[in-house]
């Protein structure tokens, strides 16, 4: 008997599961196909801190999407709404973290 499945790393199988799989989320009035923002990866996430918004932007949106963000050439006020409006679609938030909870046990006193 031959194993004919193939070795496939976590982030390639990541990848694969990422391809083709976009929410909707409007830019200029427009609707993009973008990658949901649980899914990016951390290289795309560096392009952004960097502030390389083209270089990220190309790596979460579709082709045909990248194509009309280029076209669009928006501000950065309108890509924040765009990354924000793909988080809202795939029910993630973009937002700061709120932090831990504060524990409903009081603490003993001495």
């Amino acid at each position: 008997m031959t194993d004919t499945t193939t070795d496939v790393t976590p982030a390639e199988a990541q990848e694969a599961e990422a391809t083709g799989h976009y929410v909707s989320a409007p830019l200029c009035g427009k609707d993009l196909e973008i990658v949901p923002p649980g899914a990016w990866r951390q290289s795309w996430q560096r392009k952004l801190k960097a502030g390389d918004f083209d270089a990220f932007l190309q790596d979460v949106l579709s082709p045909a999407s990248y194509e009309l963000y280029l076209d669009l050439d928006p501000t950065n006020d309108e890509v924040g709404e765009l990354l924000s409006e793909a988080g809202e679609a795939a029910g993630e938030s973009l937002g700061k973290s709120g932090g831990p909870k504060p524990s409903s046990r009081s603490t003993r006193k001495r």
